[in-house]
């Protein structure tokens, strides 16, 4: 369960926001490998996972996107009715927030790959570090 680093960048919701983004790190070779979007009241907060960190940086700097960096969990689950349930039991046990969470399958479809951001990213590792993922 790796602990990396996503990208947040909070601008309005408008047409080409995303197109803009995608954009800017495709010229520089940056692939996204996963990203979430949600809009709230007229603004939207993209979050993106890349596969090189340090040119996205560069790339986003040089097209003048704001952004910010956010640490965040990736979690590889069975892809079974009740896995994530189980890892959200076990961070409200220890009283961890779930502050963002998205997901896909992987492409054979038996894993779920799960990205969060949580109140307490060091006790989330010790403890979803104590239960083997593969057997939620």
């Amino acid at each position: 369960m790796p602990a990396i680093t996503q990208f947040v960048i909070s601008e309005e919701s408008k047409p080409g926001t995303l197109a803009h983004v995608a954009s800017v790190l495709g010229a520089a070779g940056v692939n996204i490998k996963a990203f979430s979007a949600p809009e709230v009241t007229g603004h939207g907060h993209l979050r993106l996972l890349v596969n090189d960190v340090e040119k996205a940086k560069v790339a986003l700097t040089g097209g003048k996107i704001k952004f910010r960096e956010e640490a965040a969990l990736v979690l590889s689950l069975e892809n079974k009715p009740g896995a994530l349930s189980e890892v959200a039991e076990l961070l409200k046990h220890a009283k961890i927030n779930i502050e963002c969470a998205y997901l896909t399958p992987s492409r054979e479809g038996k894993r779920a790959i799960v990205v969060l951001t949580v109140s307490d990213q060091q006790k989330a590792l010790a403890t979803l570090r104590d239960k083997s993922l593969d057997e939620i």
